[in-house]
């Protein structure tokens, strides 16, 4: 076995991390809350909780649950809107050892567009743009349709002088094809993906488990689902940079992400069982490198054998 330490700089797009993996939004709070339990030293960089331009009191209870070996949400991202956002969390920006991207939503292009100009404004130093929330009370879902999705990256590309994510849906039909109008937008990279619409009943109330009926279907279940969306993509759009996310509890999971074509790798709802889990897949990752002598976690982009 060779010793020799193994490099985790990773590349996304215009964006250099020091190790491969992000803490997924909607995970870790605004992320300088969670800072206080959580260890953000083995990340790249950690992603905080979607804000809209104007409050959002999200749904009413209940709006998270187990389901087997995953979670379903319907929370509707409730959150307390850009201008409290900015004079409550952006003070404290870097309190955190971490740099700290901010993830936009809103109900249209110039939602968006609003939101990506007061996180610059509040020190994040990315913006990724939520197309793919399911669990909106209309339902709507911008990464559905690659031209709405084009249009609000469009707008973001328009009110940011920083990096761009857009973060798209297992949902689609064709993602590649989301992947390619987000990309020609003005996307950096993409974050494939965010959770698969799902649903579950109380058998003994009979009523839905969550109060919005549909929501996210989140955890390990997810990963093919989500390493599949991964492999498209990276085979029809080699040029563009991936983060993937679904699934990622192990640093074998960050292996079988960056072999599909994923430059770098999320963490999520495995946060809610350990919240230092980045400690553990980053040591189980170098460990995975050492073993098998790759020197740096870009020789692994990409490296899938064909059958």
């Amino acid at each position: 076995m060779n010793s020799r330490k193994a490099s985790l700089e990773a590349s996304l797009g215009p964006i250099m991390l020091r190790s491969p993996i992000v803490a997924a939004s909607g995970t870790v709070g605004s992320v300088v809350d969670f800072a206080r339990g959580g260890d953000f030293r083995p990340y790249g960089a950690a992603v905080a909780k979607s804000v809209s331009s104007n409050p959002w009191p999200g749904r009413a209870p209940p709006r998270v649950t187990s389901v087997g070996p995953g979670m379903l949400n319907g929370i509707g991202i409730q959150n307390p809107g850009i201008e409290v956002w900015i004079r409550e969390i952006g003070p404290r920006i870097r309190e955190v050892p971490v740099p700290i991207w901010g993830s936009a939503v809103g109900h249209d292009a110039d939602g968006f567009a609003e939101v990506a100009s007061g996180l610059q404004a509040a020190g994040v130093a990315a913006i990724e743009v939520n197309l793919s929330c399911p669990n909106l009370d209309d339902g709507h879902l911008f990464a559905l349709d690659p031209g709405p999705s084009a249009e609000v990256v469009r707008a973001v590309r328009d009110a940011t002088e920083l990096p761009v994510g857009a973060k798209l849906s297992p949902n689609a039909v064709d993602i590649s094809e989301i992947a390619a109008a987000v990309s020609e937008a003005g996307a950096d990279w993409v974050v494939l993906t965010n959770t698969v619409w799902g649903a579950g009943i109380d058998v003994e109330t009979r009523r839905p488990k969550l109060s919005g009926v549909v929501g996210g279907y989140s955890g390990t279940p997810v990963k093919p689902i989500a390493m599949r969306c991964v492999l498209e993509v990276s085979r029809s759009l080699p040029g563009l940079p991936i983060l993937g996310c679904g699934g990622v509890r192990t640093g074998e999971d960050v292996v079988e992400y960056l072999l599909a074509g994923a430059s770098a790798v999320a963490i999520g709802t495995a946060h809610f069982a350990e919240p230092r889990v980045g400690s553990r897949i980053i040591k189980e990752l170098e460990r995975y490198m050492i073993e098998h002598d790759v020197g740096s976690v870009r020789d692994l982009v990409g490296a899938v054998e064909p059958w």
